[in-house]
């Protein structure tokens, strides 16, 4: 069957799985604890008031004024969170029964985003990796309504060396679809910025990196001519770096967002220093290096083929604290423990924590649920809760620019997630999704779940 065809098949199908009722004009959700998402508000018996898929209003219950008519849904012993926003995955090339660019159409694309709206993700941003054209046309496609409910999709285009950047999994899709401009000197670096500045894009991605020493490496020339040249832009550059040197120098060369957490050696006090100086948002990405939420509960599995669980589970090693996989690295807690001391010290250096799971190379590493694997990750390394939900809301909805998303106040948009237990009590509770609600839409996540079983 012809592409084309295939997708429109598909978008049909999704539509009839996953449309949603007409929504009433105002809804009063009314009696859950209602986490602001801001690490200081909390209404412990909580009103929000939503009128035409954004809150009007929000406080305590008692004190919202509603209008007369208005739909009441009581959330009595509920917690309702701001929905989630991921800065960092890599979007359209998992199959789940196969990997690769030839899944890279507008269907599995809408079906990614599906899926971290099934978890309570409201936004997702492909990072590097995603073909520009295509990507822009599917924002557009979006914007215009023309798809179902699904998380928004943003995206930035990567720069690398030629044969360099992604690892050999990511590399397989984005060499086919000409995904990642491949510079080798500044002219050419800042010439790539100025183009896709053209086009109004506001991030771009750089991978500095060797692999081991098996990739050549972006030269300081280019990423400080590229960092340059997208600041003169008002654009944002992220940056792949994964050891303590190669960290040091893209911070100190001024990088927005910092990608990845040094886990093979413990970070020293000049990194510490340079970190109170600069602050840049930092996503962990330790969830990846884990790939166990498989194998821990039934949360990510319920939207995988079984046959793909019953692989992951096979195949997978455990970690110290999830040992349901199979036999553990005899390096888990060396890396374990080095981990936990280098989040703590990015943490109190001033790094800002934001969300990004990496999502998409793996299926053991999924879309939506990986979201929830990352936050618990970052509350066993120490951090409090409320700092784990900042971290996945406010502060990524920052970086993203998105001035309407991120926390529940008065003029955002109604994207929240309904759960049945308190996650500043434990915060695996977000794992207790009794609904998600985006724009002040129901998602139809029975649905999605049947579909995806199928």
């Amino acid at each position: 069957m012809p592409r084309t065809s295939a997708f429109i098949l598909a978008l049909l199908a999704s539509l009839t799985l996953s449309g949603q009722a007409p929504t009433p004009r105002f809804v009063v959700y009314e009696g859950a604890r209602v986490i602001v998402g801001d690490g200081r508000t909390v209404f412990e018996r909580g009103t929000v008031l939503v009128e035409g898929g954004r809150i009007s209003a929000v406080g305590r219950q008692g004190e919202v004024r509603t209008p007369a008519g208005a739909t009441r849904v009581d959330l009595t012993g509920k917690t309702v969170m701001p929905a989630m926003i991921n800065v960092h995955v890599h979007i359209g090339y998992e199959g789940y029964t196969s990997w690769g660019a030839d899944n890279y159409t507008p269907a599995n694309v809408l079906d990614h985003l599906q899926r971290e709206a099934f978890y309570g993700v409201a936004a997702t941003q492909s990072v590097g990796s995603s073909p520009t054209e295509p990507s822009i046309q599917f924002q557009r496609d979006q914007q215009a309504g023309k798809f179902p409910a699904a998380s928004l999709f943003f995206f930035m285009p990567g720069m690398a060396p030629p044969d360099g950047g992604p690892d050999a999994v990511l590399l397989r899709g984005t060499k086919a679809l000409k995904a990642v401009h491949e510079v080798s000197t500044a002219a050419e670096a800042r010439a790539a910025v100025q183009s896709m500045a053209s086009r109004n894009l506001k991030s771009l991605k750089i991978w500095v990196d060797d692999r081991r020493g098996t990739y050549p490496k972006m030269t300081p020339e280019v990423y400080t001519a590229i960092i340059d040249e997208a600041h003169q832009h008002g654009m944002m550059v992220h940056a792949h770096a994964t050891t303590l040197t190669d960290q040091k120098a893209v911070v100190r060369a001024g990088i927005d967002v910092l990608v990845h957490t040094v886990g093979g050696e413990k970070l020293d006090d000049e990194y510490v220093a340079l970190l109170k100086e600069k602050k840049p948002y930092w996503t962990t990405v330790i969830g990846l290096g884990d790939r166990t939420e498989v194998c821990d509960d039934s949360f990510a599995a319920q939207t995988l083929p079984a046959a793909l669980v019953a692989t992951i589970r096979a195949t997978t090693e455990a970690r110290p604290l999830a040992p349901s996989c199979g036999p553990r690295s005899p390096n888990a807690t060396n890396r374990e423990a080095t981990l936990a001391n280098n989040f703590s010290t990015m943490v109190d250096a001033g790094a800002r924590l934001v969300l990004g799971t990496d999502s998409g190379i793996s299926s053991g590493y999924t879309f939506g649920s990986a979201e929830h694997h990352e936050i618990a990750r970052w509350v066993e390394f120490g951090l409090s809760p409320s700092d784990a939900i900042v971290a996945s809301t406010q502060r990524p909805a920052e970086v993203l620019g998105l001035k309407d998303m991120g926390t529940l106040e008065a003029g955002k948009r109604a994207d929240f997630l309904v759960l049945d237990a308190n996650p500043l009590e434990n915060i695996r509770n977000t794992r207790q999704i009794s609904a998600v609600y985006l724009s002040g839409a129901k998602v139809d996540r029975d649905s999605l779940r049947a579909r995806w079983k199928q």
